[in-house]
């Protein structure tokens, strides 16, 4: 945009005046842009010997900042606004890990599709033991239970807890590429108590103590919890015994 300004004798009053445009004014010495109200006279007649003086300017858009360097007027965009929603990072917990599951799997005989520990967190031999088992919609007991509303089979959950109740039992320095020969059995369960669904999606947290062991006969009598999160989704009083 510009505009004319007639260099008549003639004194140019405010009312002749239209406003156009915001302009800004930018002094060497500050980065601050002031708005200065542009104007636009009246179009000059075509009168010979009466000369036109024509000022141009840039524009600046109400979505425009200005900057300076140097001296020099630099036009910057807006910044972008930040995406809507929480960032990603950090959202996901990082559990430790003591056992990975190329530990795991020299110790458990255990094997696809009966494999439930993914991650052992902690573990203290003869002890307690927390492992954790991913829930994720590509297990395969989520097509039969059930097509319309998948959940977790509560037995599942059990023998995880099991699972991760054998790692204490067993003995680390008999682990082998292909799993131990050693292998345990359930001999009772007591006090099973489920109290929310597990889903796809879930994290399942199991601890289990161990309460009492019979060297002599290979009996171990074991505490153990399931959580999603804070909540407690199982619980049990498991027997394990040692087998040949």
């Amino acid at each position: 945009h510009s505009f004319q300004l007639l260099t008549s004798n003639a004194p140019v009053t405010s009312r002749s005046i239209q406003p156009s445009v915001d302009m800004f004014a930018l002094s060497a010495s500050s980065t601050r842009a002031a708005p200065v109200m542009s104007a636009r006279a009246p179009r000059a007649s075509k009168a010979k010997g009466v000369p036109v003086s024509v000022a141009r300017g840039p524009v600046v858009s109400g979505s425009a900042k200005l900057s300076s360097r140097r001296g020099v007027a630099c036009f910057a965009a807006k910044d972008e606004e930040p995406p809507v929603g929480s960032a990603a990072k950090g959202l996901g917990k990082a559990l430790p890990m003591q056992m990975d599951i190329d530990a795991i799997m020299k110790l458990l005989p255990h094997r696809y599709p009966f494999l439930l520990v993914d991650r052992v967190i902690e573990i203290e031999q003869g002890k307690y033991a927390i492992g954790l088992k991913n829930i994720t919609i590509n297990d395969n007991f989520f097509p039969g239970h059930f097509p319309q509303r998948p959940i977790m089979p509560g037995v599942l959950m059990v023998e995880a807890m099991a699972q991760v109740g054998g790692l204490i039992m067993l003995d680390p320095n008999a682990a082998d590429e292909g799993g131990t020969q050693q292998q345990f059995f359930f001999a009772g369960i007591d006090g099973v108590k489920f109290r929310r669904p597990v889903v796809p999606g879930d994290q399942l947290v199991m601890r289990v103590d161990l309460t009492k062991m019979n060297k002599r006969f290979g009996i171990a009598k074991m505490k153990g919890q399931c959580f999603v999160g804070d909540e407690l989704a199982c619980e049990a009083e498991l027997t394990l015994a040692l087998g040949k």
